[in-house]
This record gives C-alpha cells, structure tokens and sequence, in this order.
C-alpha cells in the first residue's frame, strides 16, 4: 500500500499592493476589536445617575413625603377610591428593571378617572379624552423621602376648552378639587 502523498502546495500569485496593504490591516483586526472591548466594555457597565428631585413646572402639583414608597402607594389607591375614582392604568420600571438585574429608586405612574368623568368629557370634545385617565406620579428618593405629583386637570384639560366650552372648565374644576383631596389624604394632611 502506498502512503498518501503531502498536499501539493500552490505558490499563491504575486499579491498586488492594494491586496497586501488589506491583508496587514486585516491582521491588526483582532488586536483592534479586543483594545476597542478592553475601553468600552466597563462604560456599558455604568448605570446612570438618577434624578433625585422632581423640579417646579407649569400646571403640576408636587409634594414631599417622608412616607416610605410602598406605603404612599398604598396610601394613593385608598385615597382613589375613597374619592369616587379609579385606578385605570399604573406603569413603573421599577420590577422591569430589577428582573434585568439593574435597581432604580421606585416610580410608579397611577392612571386616575371613572367611567362617569369619561362619557361627560366625550360627550364634549373627543379629542380631550386622550388626556384620560390623568395620572399620579410617585417617585422614590430614598427610604423615606418620596414624591407625589400630578398635573392639575384643569391644566390637563386646557387645550380642549374652545371645545368643550364651560361644561369642560366645571368638570376640570371638579376634577381638580378632587385630585387635591386624593393627593391630601395620601400625604395624611389636611385639607
């Protein structure tokens, strides 16, 4: 039996210069790609800083609480539904982020309205109902320093006014009065 042969080796064709320019910078790639990892990788890593304070803006109410998180959450639905109203929507990052492995202060958006409310604002402007349900805003600054905030209704509704005409300025009126006794309650002040 014969023993198989060694590979027949081809001398490759004069490599032009552009070709051999390509190749010696195609050498350099992995040493590139693993500096470019090496810098960039412990950036990926921060985690931003987050906003400790809620500032003043036209048409919001802000408070300071000294209540933990949970417990003024807990706190605002009482006071919701004590008020006649409904938590139709809440939205937070706050356990999305965690099941990601990232904590963040808690913050939680509470969407406040009732079906009453809902047919008397469509029944005057249609578009004003995107508006709906106007929310609570509760943040987390630390273990026992939290935020509560909303945007005055009648502020919220404003746009809509050459629309709905008076009969939307006494419903955002109402509404207003109420979101400040649901906010007052929550807090555990007086009204």
């Amino acid at each position: 039996m014969r023993a198989p042969s060694p590979p027949v080796s081809r001398s490759p064709r004069p490599l032009g210069r552009f070709t051999l320019c390509l190749s010696q910078h195609l050498a350099q790639i992995p040493s590139v790609a693993f500096m470019l990892v090496f810098v960039f990788a412990p950036l990926s890593l921060a985690q931003p800083a987050w906003a400790e304070e809620i500032s003043k803006r036209e048409g919001w109410v802000i408070f300071e609480s000294q209540k933990p998180y949970d417990q003024l959450l807990r706190d605002l639905r009482t006071a919701v539904k004590a008020e006649g109203l409904v938590v139709v929507t809440q939205a937070g990052p706050t356990q999305a982020a965690a099941a990601r492995g990232i904590t963040i202060p808690g913050n939680r958006v509470l969407g406040v309205f009732n079906n009453d409310y809902a047919v008397q604002v469509l029944a005057l402007s249609t578009a004003a109902m995107i508006e709906a349900p106007i929310r609570f805003y509760v943040t987390e600054v630390d273990a026992t320093h939290t935020h509560l905030a909303y945007k005055r209704p009648s502020f919220v509704f404003s746009p809509y006014l050459n629309e709905g005409g008076g009969q939307l300025v006494r419903i955002s009126a109402e509404l207003d009065r109420r979101f400040a006794a649901i906010a007052a309650a929550a807090l555990g002040r007086q009204q």
